[in-house]
């Protein structure tokens, strides 16, 4: 809290407001982060001060300043470089039909605190003077690691049925156990979700797979039903245990290797920010099997083509929540070839099928590198190592034919233009079959030269049953 009280960002403000006669305190997450020791990014602030006033006294020291969330009371600022929000108090009355509360601003604090998702969340400290405000033991709370709504669960999640999700992204990001009388909240009114925008879910969905660990937030969801409405297809993977066909816990295999895909991308790039693309593709990478699981005679249960199938759900699913089209496209095709290694894993590939591996990827390899190790989550310790093996050759491979070749740019020899020039055609579909022709001939037999690839060309044009001959 020391740290916070030293900001030069909080003494400028806390002055100015003094001196104009208003009430400001920091609130919410910036007071529970500095509690529990984790860093602090935002700094969210609550005052008595109503927006016309706050514009008064902070656009003399800001850099810049915006209302946007005027009308709920909340006006932005950049001050010393640092972006703020400042709020004034409020009591909120939600019509239990739409998310948009009707906004009354208040005069005090602590009903302003009531209205707060949890209690960790509902503390506040006021300025200068650095008094805590903790109208709902959010300290108790904190130091019990224990998520609790401040009024009734069923009351704060029916004013707002988002919160069912913030609950999941905080019991990830903060590692706290949620309240049990909530969680029978969140299941009893896992419908409302649905309430809530696409976009809205979309945002909280990325702040939790975000999280250093997302598993327990992902467990809550499926747990209580949210997923069912969110994310249907990881929900679906809890698929029935037959007595008689056995395989793989699909559900715990998918969260196992989302947990080891997060650990190979920190170990690789430590101290980078979340990549939520790899770890929406390790969580969905198996969604096609429950619609492709066949039961066999003898026990066998196959998921034949669900690699397939779950990179076309991916991008429906995706879709619906709002993703930009390229993570869409970036899941999908991940999810899409994810099985392809380990036919490498069986039999040595030729060169021609890893560049066509590290073609098919594209700027995806790195990923698929780091899904596909992860996908391997076997207790028996010999098929692990000869996986792991197998996969440190193929790396081992595709590294050197990218410096023989530099492959991660494979074209062939000759463009479109040329092709033209070469066989005197205009631009159409037989150009494409041509540059198409030479794109394998790189890709099976490597570099060869533009004089050979003329030849071989002008050849494959001359046994075209429609080339005319010289």
């Amino acid at each position: 809290m020391r740290d916070l009280s030293e900001s030069a960002v909080v003494q400028k403000l806390s002055h100015a407001f003094s001196r104009a006669g208003e009430e400001l305190a920091l609130v919410g997450g910036p007071v529970r982060d500095a509690f529990i020791g984790r860093g602090v990014n935002d700094l969210d602030f609550t005052t008595s001060a109503r927006p016309d006033t706050i514009l008064k006294i902070v656009e003399p020291l800001a850099e810049a300043v915006w209302d946007i969330g005027r009308d709920f009371g909340t006006i932005g600022a950049q001050v010393l470089g640092e972006k703020i929000e400042i709020t004034t108090y409020r009591s909120d009355d939600y019509d239990g039909a739409t998310r948009k509360p009707e906004v009354h601003f208040g005069d005090s604090i602590e009903a302003d605190l009531r209205r707060r998702d949890f209690t960790v969340n509902a503390l506040a400290v006021k300025l200068p003077e650095l008094t805590l405000v903790d109208p709902y033991g959010g300290i108790e709370d904190l130091l019990r690691g224990r998520l609790v709504t401040p009024a009734p669960a069923e009351v704060s999640f029916g004013d707002d049925p988002l919160r069912m999700m913030r609950a999941a992204r905080f019991v990830a990001q903060l590692g706290f156990d949620l309240d049990d009388h909530a969680e029978w909240a969140m299941t009893e009114m896992a419908e409302a979700i649905t309430r809530i925008s696409a976009e809205r879910v979309n945002d909280e969905l990325v702040k939790l797979l975000s999280a250093a660990s997302p598993e327990a937030g992902i467990r809550l969801l499926v747990r209580t039903g949210i997923a069912g409405y969110v994310l249907p297809e990881v929900a679906a993977l809890r698929l029935e245990v037959d007595e008689h066909h056995h395989h793989k816990d699909v559900y715990e295999h998918s969260l196992t290797v989302m947990t080891q895909a997060i650990e190979l991308e920190q170990a690789r790039h430590p101290g980078q920010p979340a990549d939520v693309t790899l770890r929406l593709a390790a969580l969905l990478h198996d969604i096609g099997k429950p619609d492709t699981r066949r039961l066999e005679a003898g026990g066998a249960v196959t998921f034949h083509h669900h690699d397939m199938v779950g990179s076309k759900l991916a991008v429906k699913r995706l879709r619906a929540l709002r993703f930009d089209k390229e993570t869409t496209t970036q899941v999908a095709r991940l999810i899409e070839l994810h099985l392809r290694f380990f036919g490498y894993s069986e039999a040595a590939w030729s060169d021609s099928a890893v560049r066509r591996y590290v073609r098919d990827a594209g700027d995806q390899l790195e990923r698929l590198h780091i899904l596909t190790r992860a996908d391997v989550t076997t207790r028996n310790k010999r098929k692990a190592d000869r996986l792991a093996h197998a996969y440190d050759d193929l790396e081992r491979r595709i590294a050197e034919l990218a410096a023989q070749e530099q492959l991660d740019s494979v074209r062939p020899e000759l463009d479109g233009e040329q092709i033209m020039a070469i066989l005197d055609i205009p631009p159409g579909r037989r150009v494409g079959e041509a540059y198409a022709f030479l794109l394998n001939l790189r890709l099976d037999e490597g570099p060869m030269g533009e004089e050979e690839a003329i030849r071989r060309l002008r050849s494959w044009h001359d046994s075209l049953p429609s080339a005319k001959p010289g």
